[in-house]
């Protein structure tokens, strides 16, 4: 029966052989392989750190995005409130100017209904007094002298005046 155990020239061969390639390897392939990594993980890292800039910019950029809305509404807000403010005013104002307006008109048809009672009272009068010597012409059966006829005149004029001051 044979051992599992290889047998010591088989042996010191191979520790001879992995001793060399291992020389190999450490002289030729592991330094680039190595750098290949290190440069890997420089890579990675630089990749985080602009991640992590890049992240930093923008909650940056959100903040002052949301100061910009902020102060757009309160802007808007003023904008509206003043226009409202204005609105009133003007509508104060129109409604001032209507009510004056409206004021004056009533003054002057007040005024041009005084003149045209004034007027048709004075033409009244006329009639008044024409009529009343005519009545008082004929009432005397005889015609009156012309200072009769002013006193007569003057007489119903100012009776008529009395009764129209009440």
């Amino acid at each position: 029966m044979e051992l599992i155990i290889p047998q010591t020239t088989e042996m010191l061969v191979n520790v001879v052989a992995f001793v060399i390639l291992f020389f190999f390897l450490a002289k030729f392939a592991f330094p680039p392989i190595t750098k290949m990594l290190d440069e890997r993980a420089n890579k990675i890292r630089e990749s985080l750190e602009r991640a992590e800039d890049t992240r930093v910019e923008a909650e940056r950029l959100l903040e002052e995005y949301k100061v910009q809305m902020a102060e757009a509404r309160a802007e808007a807000t003023q904008v509206i409130e003043q226009g409202r403010k204005v609105a009133e005013s003007m509508k104060a104002e129109i409604l001032t100017k209507a009510k004056d307006e409206a004021e004056a008109e009533k003054t002057k048809a007040i005024e041009a209904i005084k003149a045209e009672k004034a007027s048709a009272m004075t033409e009244i009068r006329g009639e008044v007094a024409d009529l009343s010597v005519a009545v008082a012409g004929k009432i005397l059966g005889s015609s009156l002298s012309k200072k009769d006829h002013e006193a007569l005149i003057d007489k119903y004029l100012t009776e008529v005046g009395s009764l129209n001051e009440n």
